[in-house]
């Protein structure tokens, strides 16, 4: 496919220039929680010989962190909106039994992340694309969502996920807001800023300013969000928040959210499905 300009993807919109509105009950700030459970192939680690050190850190995540992840959220009602690689379905199913039995969320992560989309053929990622949709299918759920393993995505990934019947994608991290892109498909606001997969490793931050970095994005959002609501995603590896010396500012930062009366802690598609029924009654309101 011919490379796009960001122009022919989406439309510009100035922030500032969105129409006001709340989110369910008030609320100005929507916060959703993206837990990222991942499988990785050993052998994919290094081209000639295993990397046990990488493959065995990542799998502490699956082992021990996502059930540290699960009580910190479930103390505070938050539910989960998993980036899954369709690979934890096929191998890990007490994770999946766990993560369906919180009522979580489902999205689509690629099969492993150990393969990018951008080094795949259209064929080869149609493929992946699919699968995952059917691994997903497998737990009871429709695929909505979908984030691009290390948010990449090909020139065919926004077509290849709209064939698919795929909602909102997580790829785009440019707004505090949904926006509507020209093929259908929504992008919801994901986040760099707020996970810790580029903040805990080298250079690494403290976890005490991961804590105060959450709630200091909270508070402008809450203010801003008092005209017009605001997004906030907070993405999460369980490998990498769920060890032991780091869990505990998570509960901090998420009892600090809590504290607030006008928050809506949603799922993904929640927030989409709000968004785009708010979009259609303004247009199909009368022009003055």
């Amino acid at each position: 496919m011919k490379p796009f300009d960001i122009s022919e993807a989406f439309d510009y919109r100035a922030i500032v220039d969105h129409k006001p509105f709340h989110w369910p009950n008030g609320a100005r700030v929507a916060v959703w929680v993206i837990p990222n459970i991942e499988y990785y192939r050993l052998e994919f680690t290094q081209p000639t010989q295993p990397n046990i050190r990488h493959v065995s850190r990542t799998d502490y995540g699956n082992r021990v962190g996502i059930w540290r992840l699960m009580d910190a959220m479930n103390k505070y009602g938050i539910r989960g909106s998993v980036a899954l690689n369709g690979e934890v379905v096929q191998r890990i199913p007490r994770i999946m039994e766990a993560a369906v039995g919180l009522d979580w969320e489902l999205m689509g992560h690629g099969m492993t992340n150990s393969i990018h989309l951008t080094a795949l053929q259209e064929e080869e990622e149609k493929k992946v694309i699919l699968d995952t949709r059917d691994a997903i299918a497998q737990m009871g759920q429709k695929m909505r969502g979908w984030l691009g393993p290390g948010l990449t995505e090909s020139w065919n990934s926004l077509s290849l996920l709209k064939e698919a019947e795929v909602e909102y994608v997580c790829d785009w991290v440019n707004d505090d807001l949904p926006y509507k892109m020209n093929n259908g498909l929504h992008s919801i606001p994901y986040s760099i800023e707020l996970n810790d997969m580029p903040l805990f490793n080298i250079p690494s931050i403290g976890v005490d300013d991961f804590e105060r970095r959450i709630r200091d994005t909270f508070d402008v959002l809450y203010e801003e969000g008092e005209t017009c609501g605001r997004v906030m995603g907070i993405a999460l590896h369980p490998f990498l928040i769920g060890v032991p010396h780091r869990i505990k500012y998570l509960e901090r930062a998420f009892a600090y959210l809590a504290s607030f009366d006008k928050v809506w802690f949603a799922t993904g598609s929640e927030i989409i499905s709000y968004y785009a029924q708010q979009a259609a009654k303004d247009s199909a309101k009368p022009v003055d």
